[in-house]
């Protein structure tokens, strides 16, 4: 297993700035402001909290309240600054020299209006306008250390895979199953937390559900449900027991050092009819066949318009990706540090493949009253197509 808490190496942190410098620049902005999390971790490598003010030119600056000396030892940026209060940041930037924006960017599709309104007061004399779509595209396309990142956390994805069979007994309910697994995953190095962008999106590991449990559609945007152990979470493992003679599927997120791996495999105790082994056999090969067309210049929507059109020709359109009209309208999404990044496989997205980029192909179908199958990889965007980063078998698993 690779060293825990490996920091991003200062030359990393230096290109991706480097690149949204010239992306501000490009759309006459004069700074970022980034306090969103995930992107405040990208571009500086620390989650502490803070502020990261990336001018197009001059000092940038990574401004931290709490806590300071774990900032000062995780980031590899130069200039970090202790600052108590938000309200210190306009006199900070002042101090290094640096004018206010007429422009300041900031990711007006996470941050809440009212928060929005306090960073207009601090900058009245600033436009503040949205940069996250330039964000979410820069963050897209992976680079060779993030890439090798998520390749491990493929590669415990499939210990993962490999470990359900020593787990899965007749009889044992679907979350105490999942907290099985999720042990297991914690001795991995799992991190605990999946992040997603989307507002109202949450996920805890993922979905370990069996039978007709896992074909209860839930509010997450997801096409598989399930019961889950509360109507305040209302997804993923319920209190139902695992029987003979049906899928159990274990859609797990695997999350190292911040890069998430999606995987999704189905076992069986017994055997499973032959409507459920057609239909798996059917998503199986639709993957096969949207990992050769997925190259660089082709269009997501059209990736999706095939994968379904692929289902419809194969007997399984009404079942793909959702039961009847609660179906989701994808096919795969992005995947890095959070589980809803560019690319999404999606009607009618128009964004094309470059290589580098990390998606999660996942062609599922759903029996309403019988459960789900179907398969999960997660892949890299080469000029061939996508290769898969996890190398476990794609095939159902039946155990005696």
């Amino acid at each position: 297993m690779k060293e825990y808490f490996k920091s991003t190496p200062a030359e990393e942190l230096q290109q991706r700035i480097t690149f949204l410098r010239e992306e501000l620049k490009r759309h006459d902005i004069d700074a970022a402001l980034i306090i969103q999390k995930t992107d405040f971790f990208y571009y500086s490598g620390t989650a502490q909290q803070g502020w990261l003010y990336v001018p197009v030119e001059g000092s940038v600056l990574l401004m931290i309240a709490k806590d300071y000396q774990r900032a000062l030892s995780e980031s590899g940026l130069k200039n970090v600054v202790f600052v108590a209060s938000p309200k210190k940041i306009p006199e900070v930037i002042s101090e290094y020299g640096l004018a206010t924006p007429a422009k300041l960017g900031m990711e007006l599709d996470v941050v809440p209006v009212n928060l929005c309104n306090q960073y207009q007061k601090l900058f009245p004399e600033s436009q503040l306008v949205d940069i996250s779509h330039q964000i979410r595209v820069q963050r897209s396309i992976k680079s060779d250390y993030e890439i090798e990142l998520i390749r491990e956390a493929a590669r415990c994805s499939d210990k993962i895979a490999a470990r359900i069979p020593d787990l899965l007994q007749e009889g044992v309910t679907e979350v105490a199953l999942a907290g099985e697994i999720e042990s297991y995953a914690r001795s991995l190095g799992h991190q605990g937390i999946v992040r997603m962008r989307l507002w109202g999106s949450e996920l805890f590991y993922g979905h370990v559900m069996s039978g007709s449990g896992a074909a209860i559609p839930s509010y997450l945007a997801s096409p598989t449900g399930g019961d889950g152990v509360s109507p305040v979470v209302a997804q993923g493992a319920g209190f139902k027991k695992i029987r003979r003679n049906e899928p159990v599927l274990v859609d797990f997120v695997f999350a190292w050092q911040g890069y998430l791996s999606d995987h999704t495999r189905i076992f069986a105790i017994g055997e499973l009819d032959d409507e459920l082994q057609s239909a798996h056999e059917a998503m199986l090969e639709i993957q096969e066949r949207t990992m050769k067309a997925a190259v660089p210049g082709v269009r997501s929507g059209d990736l999706y318009e095939q994968m379904l059109q692929s289902a419809e020709e194969k007997g399984f359109g009404p079942q793909f990706m959702g039961d009847g009209e609660r179906k989701i309208r994808f096919t795969g999404h992005g995947i890095g540090l959070e589980l809803d990044e560019y690319p999404f496989i999606a009607k009618g997205q128009q964004m094309t493949l470059a290589e580098g980029m990390i998606i999660a192909l996942e062609p599922k179908a759903i029996f309403a009253g019988k459960g789900v199958v179907g398969i999960e990889n997660t892949h890299v965007v080469t000029s061939q197509g996508l290769e898969p980063l996890g190398q476990i078998s794609d095939r159902i698993t039946y155990l005696e």
